[in-house]
């Protein structure tokens, strides 16, 4: 198994705005005052383009694929939510909380890759649970250790922990079940995606220890990185609030491993955090400020990591 892919599938946006179905329980969404929609979508698309250039530049393949003006999909730019792929052929598609992030699951983009030589055997569909209103997004909600066969998941009106149980059983990955918190206007509340607060990288972890409230649920999730021998690097809440959390490694040219985030994120870490990143891989980053606002996603849920065997 491969903890780490240097294929990554992208979604180009054609209608990127914020989406006011997913604002009520994603607290990092902003509103842009005074920009016309038309303009914020102009930024966004600058922006991804420029990312895409930046990956490609470091012998990342990308694979981008535009969004289509069926349906108004406003988050398709985040695929990672909806769909991963794996080793073995595997695709799984995912329950999703907004009804017009459904809309995103799209069979012809499986056919594109298809089509690009990908190799898929079988696909493993939960997006029956919408219709009892439970859902599990992704590899937003779910981290995987693919190497040490773990499944991370911080609990939240988007990551119910029966379904998180049912793909750990069907993916024969064991459970780390915790809840990550945030202070909105005063009170503790969920945070929508377990990678908004933590990225598992191969010999790291980087991980908001003070958004886990519960000690017995902190002390388990240290016990199971550190078993694994990942140097676990701790990021404060404020620095969360930056995209700090949002991050994948990814491997470029010659095989060399990256650290991939925002800018924002890169600017919001100390000197030492960018130094215990930098001994185990280099960073790369890019500017992301208006899918950033607009989104409340950064630059690790733009990135669906493609695992498939190529045919």
């Amino acid at each position: 198994m491969q903890q780490t892919t240097n294929t990554i599938l992208m979604i180009r946006p054609i209608d990127f705005r914020m989406n006011e179905q997913t604002a009520v329980n994603n607290y990092y969404q902003k509103v842009i005052d005074g920009l016309l929609p038309a303009t914020v979508n102009a930024k966004a698309q600058a922006e991804f383009d420029a990312f895409v250039a930046v990956l490609r530049n470091h012998g990342i393949a990308v694979e981008v694929i535009s969004d289509t003006k069926e349906f108004d999909t406003p988050d398709s730019i985040f695929p990672n939510n909806w769909i991963s792929f794996h080793q073995d052929g595997t695709v799984a598609l995912y329950p999703m909380f907004a009804k017009n992030r459904r809309l995103e699951r799209r069979e012809d983009i499986l056919e594109q890759l298809e089509a690009k030589g990908f190799k898929i055997d079988s696909i493993v569909d939960y997006t029956s649970a919408e219709e009892a209103h439970l859902f599990l997004e992704g590899t937003g909600s779910i981290l995987l250790d693919r190497i040490n066969q773990k499944a991370y998941c911080a609990l939240s009106p988007r990551a119910e922990e029966d379904l998180f149980i049912e793909f750990c059983e069907d993916f024969e990955y064991t459970p780390v079940v915790f809840t990550a918190n945030q202070t909105v206007e005063g009170k503790r509340k969920e945070i929508y995606h377990t990678n908004v607060m933590m990225c598992l990288a191969e010999t790291f972890a980087v991980i908001c220890l003070a958004s886990i409230d519960d000690k017995k649920d902190r002390k388990n999730l240290l016990k199971n990185l550190k078993e694994d021998g990942k140097q676990v690097i701790a990021i404060t809440e404020d620095q969360v609030a930056s995209f700090a959390g949002n991050m994948l490694q990814v491997r470029g040219a010659n095989d060399q491993r990256y650290l991939v985030m925002s800018q924002a994120a890169h600017d919001s870490l100390t000197q030492e955090q960018i130094i215990q990143i930098e001994k185990h891989c280099p960073i790369i980053s890019s500017p992301l400020d208006t899918i950033e606002a607009c989104g409340g996603g950064s630059a690790r849920c733009m990135m669906a990591e493609v695992f498939l065997p190529k045919a």
